[in-house]
C-alpha cells in the first residue's frame, strides 16, 4: 500500500513529487531497467547510507550523514543521488517487532514524505526489524573496536537494509 502523492497548498500533485510504497513489486514497476538505489538507515542523529551497483545486485556502504536539518541533510542526499545517477530509495522502516509502528517509523514515513515533495525518485518502505543488531553482531564479529563501530554501524546498516531488498527484488524479477 502507498502512502498518498503530497500535494501543495491547492491540493495539486506537484509534477516532481515522487512515489512512496512498501510493496516491492509496485517499487521495481516504478524503477528504470537499469540504476543504482540508495540504501537509507534513518536515525535520529545519522542518515547511513549505502549505493547498489548499477545491475542492483551488491548493495555496498557508501556514508554517514550527520542529521541537523532536512534541508541540509536532503541537500547532501539529492547530491549523491545526481553524482551516482540514482534511480530509487529504499528506506528502512522500523516496525517493531510485533509489526505495529512506534514513533520511529513514523519518522520514517515523515521523512519519505518530505523527500517525495523534493524528489521525483520512487521510494520503497523496506522492514528492517534487527538490522542494525545484525550490523552490531557483525562488527563484533569481525573484532571491530567499539569506536570503530560507532564509525560504521549506520552505514552498514544500510547495506543490509539495501541488500535485502535487492535479494527481494531479484527475485520477483
Amino acid at each position: 500500500m502507498s502512502d498518498p502523492p503530497a500535494t501543495n497548498e491547492r491540493g495539486n500533485e506537484p509534477p516532481e513529487a515522487g512515489v512512496t510504497t512498501a510493496d516491492p513489486v509496485d517499487f521495481v514497476q516504478l524503477l528504470p531497467v537499469a540504476g543504482r538505489l540508495i540504501g537509507i538507515d534513518a536515525g535520529t542523529k545519522t542518515l547511513g547510507l549505502a549505493l547498489s551497483d548499477v545491475t542492483r545486485t551488491i548493495a555496498s556502504a557508501l556514508e554517514t550523514i550527520r542529521r541537523t536539518k532536512f534541508t541540509a541533510d536532503s541537500g547532501r542526499l539529492l547530491e549523491l543521488v545526481r553524482q551516482h545517477q540514482v534511480a530509487g530509495l529504499v528506506i528502512g522502516l522500523p516496525a517493531n517487532m510485533d509489526g505495529s509502528e512506534g514513533p520511529r517509523a513514523q519518522a520514517t514515513r515523515a521523512l519519505a514524505r518530505n523527500l517525495n515533495r523534493i524528489s521525483p525518485l520512487p521510494i520503497l518502505l523496506w522492514d528492517e526489524r534487527l538490522t542494525t543488531v545484525a550490523a552490531e553482531r557483525l562488527l563484533i564479529a569481525a573484532d571491530t573496536t567499539r569506536k570503530r563501530r560507532a564509525e560504521v554501524i549506520d552505514k552498514l546498516a544500510a547495506t543490509l537494509i539495501l541488500q535485502g531488498a535487492l535479494d527481494r527484488m531479484r527475485i520477483l524479477t
